[in-house]
């Protein structure tokens, strides 16, 4: 067949598809043919637009590389990463729900033991973090990694400026002890505003919309014989709580990081000044 026109040519693509040996990526990429055809066809897109479109995904993907990714920040902000958490993630009673892993994390987080500074160089307000994890039947998990990252008080990530730092600062892995408990302290992370400089921030300026993110510090924890979980953990008393940006925020996630004076904290360590203390219980769901 040749000569297509608007309306012969989706089916002549899918067909092209006919002879695909795996048929979960038939299925997928048929699907994905007629919807992006049809989209072309309900907005009657130009070629200015499509060769505009073109470009901007091209400087999307010039952006990324091993400490930033630019496709997971579109991605987020257009809903994606969250309609495909929800969807791969319906959590049973018990189990701590998911959400966005963001484009900061970087695989290779030193393992700390329990206890330990995370901070490094970033200065703030001190933070405890202290926390356990469990099935979620409620029986405690020994020996869970637990993956962990935040900004730091500015909004800004440790790749971001690695120069300045000299390193991994905010970041680590521990794992839990017998009781499946574990803690470390670091500082209190703000709430920021994603990467703006690229062509997701060209997007949010043209749309309105603002690319702020609540304060929250980020989570993932595995265990043998249960699902990975990756979420956050958002502080209650942050601004941008209703409009998250990459419409990361749930109820459930949302915690008090409380205040305290100085003095001794709940792990024993005195403290010569204020500090805030996050304290949250994680539950995993089997695999």
């Amino acid at each position: 067949m040749r000569d297509f026109n608007e309306h012969t040519i989706t089916q002549a693509v899918v067909d092209r598809f006919a002879e695909t040996p795996d048929p979960r990526l038939k299925a997928v990429l048929t699907s994905l043919v007629r919807h992006l055809h049809d989209f072309v066809r309900d907005v009657d897109l130009t070629f200015e637009e499509w060769q505009a479109g073109i470009a901007f995904l091209t400087r999307t993907g010039q952006l990324c590389d091993q400490h930033r990714q630019e496709f997971i920040l579109l991605s987020d902000t257009l809903g994606v990463s969250m309609l495909v958490d929800a969807i791969n993630h319906r959590m049973p009673e018990g189990a701590t729900e998911t959400t966005v892993l963001g484009p900061f994390y970087v695989e290779e987080a030193p393992e700390r033991p329990n206890g330990a500074d995370i901070a490094g160089p970033l200065e703030g307000t001190p933070l405890l973090v202290t926390g356990s994890v469990a099935s979620a039947d409620g029986r405690p998990l020994a020996g869970a990694t637990v993956d962990v990252w935040h900004a730091d008080d500015d909004g800004s990530y440790d790749v971001q400026q690695l120069d300045a730092l000299g390193g991994l600062a905010g970041r680590a892995q521990f794992r839990t002890d017998a009781q499946g408990r574990f803690h470390f302290w670091s500082v209190m992370p703000a709430w920021y505003p994603i990467p703006a400089d690229g062509p997701v921030g060209e997007m949010l300026n043209a749309t309105s919309r603002h690319p702020n993110r609540p304060a929250h510090v980020h989570f993932m924890i595995a265990a043998p014989g249960y699902e990975t979980l990756i979420t956050h953990v958002f502080a209650s008393d942050s601004p941008w709580l209703e409009s998250d940006a990459v419409f990361g925020v749930k109820t459930s996630l949302i915690a008090d990081f409380a205040e305290h004076p100085a003095g001794p904290a709940p792990d024993g360590r005195a403290m010569e000044r204020p500090f805030r203390h996050l304290s949250y219980d994680f539950g995993l769901k089997a695999a």
